[in-house]
């Protein structure tokens, strides 16, 4: 199964991934030093983040799976960076 989920941290911000072996463990790549600089250290000892799987696919393709991928990054905009860590598509302000 392939599958696109969204992380969100405690601070409400979200991040949308790929993950095409569907690992229950895996949350992304998304920059860690630019999520640390969201909180201090004393919000990072006790840290809980939501993984929602939202689209799932046991017939599509890789590069179906990566056109997905940013229609829900730019359908969430979480590329915007007042909403989510996304770092591509570059986020482009109406």
């Amino acid at each position: 199964m392939k599958v696109i989920y969204k992380i969100t941290y405690p601070n409400g911000k979200i991040y949308i991934g790929k993950d095409l072996t569907d690992s229950l463990n895996y949350f992304g790549s998304a920059d860690s030093k630019l999520i640390e600089k969201d909180y201090t250290r004393e919000q990072r000892r006790d840290f809980t983040i939501r993984k929602e799987i939202i689209w799932e696919s046991g017939t599509a393709n890789d590069q179906e799976v990566n056109q997905k991928e940013i229609e829900f990054i730019n359908l969430h905009k979480s590329n915007d960076p007042t909403i989510g860590y996304n770092q591509w598509p570059k986020f482009r302000p109406e």
